[in-house]
Parts: structure tokens; C-alpha cells; sequence
């Protein structure tokens, strides 16, 4: 998203860009190898999962209904669960889930994610990819602390000052930028 802002003429100032550099360097030491660090494999594909939500982002962005196209994508995608739901039972895998669990899952798949969705196109427009590329690093934060709050996963030392400095280089590049314009 950022390589596309400046490509449209967004010309981050110094103080964007030192607010970039510290939140993704603060980012990417949250997800090194170490013993509190994500398996390589997950941080991978949270990488590959942030790039996909940047070209989406970025797509939707410039359609007339963005919030249409992202509900006929959710309802394409039923296709896809059930065939990966009918795998689940051919295959016999062992699988454990209550009917209550996959409410929830389908709450927050659908509901959360529809209006997570609806506020992120709204507020997209209005901040432009650059900016909308830094603001998308908080992610991961938010993530972990829920990760703390709702699933008891422990607070360690590495994940409230990379978390820290995540949140302070985004803040950093949001106040800049105000300051730019």
C-alpha cells in the first residue's frame, strides 16, 4: 500500500517515514525467532495475509460500492467452507467444535468482519494508502492484546515494548502527516 501511495504522488514527510520505520521494526521484532516469537510458519502467513489484505484494501477502495463487493465476496466464499467443511467429514478428521463455538465463529467471521469492513473502507477514503498501510500495523496489536484479555495468553516483555513502539511509530506518522496538511 505504501509502494501504491507513493506511486500516486504521496510524499511521506521525515517524520512519517521515522514513525513508519520504528512501528515496522518494532513489528518485525515482535515476529522474529525467538522464545516468545510466533512459529516462522505463522508469521509468514500473517505477512502474506497483511500483503492480500493491502491489495484488497487498495481494490476496494477505488470501486463505487466497496461494501457490496465485499458482501458477494463473503457469499462466494460459503463455497469454499462448505467444500472444506465436506473434506473435514470425508476425510474423517477428528474435529471438535460446539454448536456454540461455530456461532461464534460465524459471528465474528461475518458480522465483526462486515462492519470491521464498513469502517475500514470509510475510513480509508479518507486517509489515502499510505497512511492506511501504517494504521494497518496496530493490527497485530490489537490482536495480541486480545490474544492476552479473551484467551489468557501471557503478557511478556518483548510483546508491550514492540506493541509500545508499534502504536508510537503510527501515532508518530499520523501526527505528521496532520501536521502536512
Amino acid at each position: 500500500m505504501i509502494g501504491w501511495g507513493l506511486k500516486e504522488g504521496d510524499r511521506p514527510s521525515p517524520l512519517e517515514w521515522l514513525g513508519l520505520i520504528v512501528a515496522f521494526g518494532a513489528f518485525i521484532w515482535l515476529v522474529s525467532p525467538g522464545l516468545s516469537a510466533p512459529d516462522p510458519f505463522a508469521a509468514a502467513l500473517m505477512a502474506l495475509s497483511g500483503f492480500a489484505w493491502g491489495i484488497y484494501s487498495l481494490r476496494g477502495r477505488g470501486l463505487p460500492d466497496p461494501l457490496k463487493a465485499t458482501a458477494d465476496n463473503f457469499l462466494r466464499s460459503v463455497a469454499f467452507v462448505a467444500a472444506l467443511v465436506g473434506l473435514v467429514f470425508i476425510l474423517q478428521m477428528p474435529m471438535h467444535a460446539s454448536s456454540r463455538g461455530l456461532l461464534l465463529a460465524v459471528v465474528s467471521g461475518a458480522v465483526t468482519s462486515g462492519l470491521g469492513y464498513a469502517l475500514w473502507y470509510r475510513v480509508l477514503r479518507q486517509i489515502g494508502a499510505t497512511q492506511g498501510a501504517i494504521v494497518q500495523l496496530t493490527v497485530p496489536v490489537i490482536a495480541a492484546t486480545g490474544g492476552t484479555l479473551l484467551l489468557g495468553e501471557d503478557w511478556t516483555l518483548r510483546l508491550i515494548v514492540s506493541s509500545l513502539l508499534i502504536l508510537g511509530g503510527v501515532a508518530l506518522a499520523i501526527t505528521a502527516k496532520q501536521r502536512r496538511i
